[in-house]
């Protein structure tokens, strides 16, 4: 697999075009241990951003990982799923020079400067200054592999080539193998995502690419100086406790980085912002619940820490949010008759803008009530306990209602919330749920003491639409039955009824 990029990128037209030009511009060769120190001491000296997309490792993980490229060390990052170690690597290669010159036509990208193969030394030898010169882009530098128990050593190193072999040339002969992924990504930075899956076998093979950094294939050793930094990723499980790597290949990587989970709420608020793709709009005291929930997931005893419970999971929950949101935007949009006071024009989008829709839709805005959907949907992306078999979304639930409870307090501690309360008094109830218009549940509310404080505490503004302050009014509602102040039932239409206690 390659880097990330579908679009080759084009080089500028003034790049020298030959070796004499090149060696005439100044050009010279540095492995790209030496470009990645370089580089990355240039960001530090003018703070510049060095790792694009991380976030909650800048004062843990991220000062490990810049000592490993000063150091010059091979890495490996220890952490459970969905800790962002992919994405911490692929990050690697914007450190890397933009543009590099390599011998065109060099399956193993050799520098103009530095040819290692004995065709290409030949060649320079005879053509010279002339040498023709191409120019890779950083993000053709970048190889990954994710480890499969059914990888060989072809795939990650290379094999002898039977039609080479048929057309007279010999073993002794390097054009007689057709190399791997890793010979290929020489110059440049290999990734291998989930090192212990690899068969003991195919372990041995990288221990030369890590030490030596020459190859064997089939018994032939091939002296071929690669260039490379090698970074890879695994479970601490898997890693240290279960001997599922050989350890000559523990000792040939020269730092061994742990990841973590977002350490606290805000980051985890932080990475769901920045990482959900949310087809509505979705109130910051919803993600605020769906940030406790999936802590409140990864903590809990009936939850097999050793799988870990991955920040993907905060994300898809946010994802599925919206999408109920919108669900109910297209059901109402349906079902409204002509003039209902909640259509609006066009429907929200990821970038805010609210007229890329071309036709009329009710407006759609998440409420704290769509997050029931998540405990049966996600339940999937978590590894329970065995003995807790059969009470997954029973347990998710729980856990749901907690982290509205503690959003609920946090949010709205210390405001009087007597308005509401009296909202059901002499038998009274209100109705909401998931296919009640915003403007239903507001004709059941009326005018509501305490509304304009509680909409200032969940940051909604001075004008909240209809459809934000359905959503504020539900997650008071609900934060008052958590909190044992109102009764709750749901009645045989899925509704959700909020009555007094008695």
């Amino acid at each position: 697999m390659t880097a990330p990029n579908p679009a080759t990128p084009v080089p500028p037209p003034d790049l020298p075009g030959t070796l004499g030009a090149l060696r005439a511009a100044g050009c010279r060769y540095r492995t790209v241990k030496q470009e990645l120190r370089d580089n990355l001491l240039a960001r530090l000296r003018d703070g510049g951003p060095r790792f694009a997309g991380i976030v909650g490792y800048d004062d843990t993980v991220l000062p490990e990982v810049e000592r490993a490229l000063l150091a010059g060390h091979d890495m490996v990052l220890l952490g459970e799923r969905g800790q962002g170690k992919t994405r911490l690597i692929r990050s690697l290669v914007a450190l890397l020079d933009e543009w590099t010159p390599v011998i065109a036509g060099s399956v193993l990208n050799e520098h103009p400067l530095h040819p290692i193969t004995p065709a290409s030394r030949a060649l320079v030898a005879e053509v010279g200054d002339d040498l023709p010169v191409g120019w890779l882009h950083r993000s053709m530098r970048y190889g990954e592999k994710l480890a499969t128990p059914d990888t060989s050593v072809g795939d990650l190193i290379g094999d002898v080539d039977p039609i080479r072999l048929a057309q007279g040339r010999t073993l002794g002969d390097p054009e007689t193998i057709h190399f791997g992924l890793v010979p290929r990504t020489n110059r440049g930075i290999f990734a291998v995502n989930e090192l212990p899956d690899l068969a003991e076998r195919i372990q041995v093979a990288l221990l030369n690419v890590l030490e030596e950094r020459d190859i064997q294939v089939r018994g032939y050793q091939l002296r071929l100086p690669l260039d490379l930094f090698l970074v890879a990723s695994a479970n601490p499980e898997d890693y240290t406790n279960r001997g599922r790597i050989i350890t000559p290949l523990k000792d040939r990587f020269g730092a061994e980085i742990r990841t973590h989970y977002p350490a606290d709420l805000e980051l985890e608020l932080a990475l769901i912002r920045q990482e959900a793709d949310l087809v509505a709009e979705v109130p910051e005291h919803v993600l605020e619940v769906l940030a406790r929930f999936a802590r409140a997931v990864r903590e809990s005893p009936s939850v097999d820490p050793r799988s870990g419970v991955s920040a993907r999971f905060a994300i898809a929950a946010a994802e599925t949010v919206a999408a109920a949101a919108l669900r109910r935007a297209g059901l109402l949009a349906a079902a409204a008759p002509p003039g209902d006071d909640e259509v609006l024009t066009g429907g929200p989008s990821s970038t805010g803008d609210v007229n890329k829709v071309p036709f009329l839709a009710p407006e759609a805005v998440a409420r704290v009530g769509d997050a029931v959907s998540v405990t049966s949907t996600l339940r999937g992306k978590v590894e329970f306990e065995s003995g807790e078999e059969g009470r997954e979304i029973e347990i998710l639930g729980h856990l749901l209602r907690t982290a509205t409870a503690d959003t609920f307090r946090a949010r709205l501690a210390g405001l009087d919330l007597s308005g509401f309360t009296t909202l059901v008094e002499d038998g009274k109830a209100i109705e909401t749920g998931e296919l009640v218009p915003a403007t239903d549940l507001l004709r059941q509310v009326g005018t509501v003491p305490g509304l304009a404080k509680v909409l200032d505490r969940l940051c909604v503004g001075d004008a909240p639409s209809a459809g934000q302050a359905a959503a504020a009014i539900e997650f008071v509602l609900e934060g008052l039955h958590l909190s044992r102040r109102l009764g709750k039932d749901v009645t045989d239409s899925g509704r959700t009824r909020y009555a007094g206690r008695d």
